[in-house]
């Protein structure tokens, strides 16, 4: 029986990934609300990793003092991908090979999809489609309804990030970009999956590429921060950072958030291709591999060194530090004055963004390794176990 805790237990869980190391184009924005059998708006979407095509991790809406466990479904195998909410649906990849679209409303399969391989990578919902890569190079798109498959195409390795997506404004169309271990970035036309461009690097690209205005930015395990034209698919910036880039990047306000492997969070400026401040002590500090949230003048993102850190967005100056028992690799969101994540010491973390103060855990007693999905008061999160979990109010009706 799982219970709610304000302390420290004594579950300690030491886990190490190993990972090989003019034109209109915009982000779209598609956070409609979603509505139960009759018709009332209950709550709001999330309908990427990160909540944005800015990958910013903000999510509207309002976490109750004390969640609750609402549901819980058990999936055939561990699940290291992050859950994504739209249509009154969770959907979540797990190691089973299965895409899973679970109702939000009491946990229920609403239909699953059989990958043919493990699906670490978070879904992604746009327009009545939801996209995923699996470990079998293969990406992904289907119904949301019901779970059929649109179209597939072939990357030629796996596939660990989310996809992301924008708009051609000119044609209107939606494009989708995806990174690959077969060291491209691609693109693909969202409805018929027609490849637009790929983008070649020089190693693995194991995160989710931002988008901002229309550019792609991300980092790759060549060590370098890559910027890229979404018209035509070319390099428009960048820069070699020297290190492993394992995380996905926050992107706001021509800048990049971004950690890396040796021990560093960054600020670049997109504008100047420069990197405007460092943190982090790379003799006593852990990689980076968790992807920052940035809200106010705030960074917030998880170590290897089992805390979440806060610094300030314009200096990099540490703000304040958050200790669990293990890794956090597990990226956090931000909702109102909280900010909630997993981490590898098996537990679910709510602490308040002001102070970094405890303001609830729950402990599942397995790893944590993906990123919650808030939708409303309510937020769901998958663990190592394999179970997928909804917390919200109380005696909901």
């Amino acid at each position: 029986m799982k219970k709610t805790h304000m302390g420290w237990g004594s579950l300690f869980i030491a886990l190490m990934i190993i990972i090989g190391c003019s034109r209109q184009i915009i982000g779209g924005t598609q956070r409609q609300n979603r509505k139960d059998p009759k018709g009332q708006v209950v709550a709001e979407n999330w309908p990427l990793y990160r909540g944005d095509p800015g990958l910013t991790g903000i999510a509207k809406g309002k976490l109750p003092e004390k969640p609750v466990l609402l549901w819980t479904f058990r999936s055939g195998g561990g699940i290291k991908s992050s859950p994504v909410i739209a249509e009154g649906k969770a959907f979540i990849g797990a190691n089973d090979g299965r895409i899973y679209a679970l109702r939000l409303h009491d946990g229920g399969v609403a239909w699953m999809f059989d990958a043919g391989a493990r699906v670490e990578a978070p879904p992604m919902y746009l327009n009545g489609l939801v996209y995923a890569g699996a470990m079998n190079g293969n990406f992904y798109a289907v119904n949301a309804k019901d779970g059929s498959l649109k179209w597939t195409q072939k990357t030629q390795d796996r596939v660990f990030g989310s996809a992301n997506y924008y708009r051609d404004t000119k044609s209107g169309a939606y494009r989708v970009i995806v990174g690959s271990y077969d060291q491209r970035l691609y693109c693909f036309d969202a409805e018929t999956g027609r490849k637009i461009w790929d983008y070649p690097t020089q190693n693995f690209i194991h995160g989710t590429p931002a988008i901002h205005r229309d550019k792609a930015v991300f980092g790759g395990c060549d060590a370098e921060i890559h910027v890229v034209d979404l018209l035509t698919g070319k390099s428009a910036g960048g820069a070699k950072i020297g290190a492993y880039i394992a995380g996905s990047s926050a992107v706001r306000d021509d800048t990049a958030y971004l950690g890396h492997y040796e021990s560093k969070l960054l600020a670049f400026d997109l504008k100047n291709n420069r990197v405007k401040w460092e943190y982090g002590d790379p003799e006593e500090g852990a990689p980076f591999f968790s992807s920052p949230a940035v809200v106010g003048n705030r960074v917030i993102v998880g170590s290897r060194d089992n805390d979440l850190h806060c610094v300030e967005r314009n200096s990099g100056r540490a703000v304040w530090r958050f200790k669990t028992q293990g890794p956090v690799d597990g990226s956090p969101v931000v909702c109102g004055d909280r900010v909630v994540f997993g981490s590898s010491d098996g537990r679910i973390y709510i602490i308040n963004v002001g102070q970094g103060s405890l303001v609830w855990s729950y402990e599942i007693g397995a790893p944590i390794l993906g990123s919650p999905a808030v939708s409303g008061d309510m937020f769901v999160i998958g663990g190592h176990d394999g179970v997928v979990y909804a917390f919200g109010k109380g005696n909901r009706e």
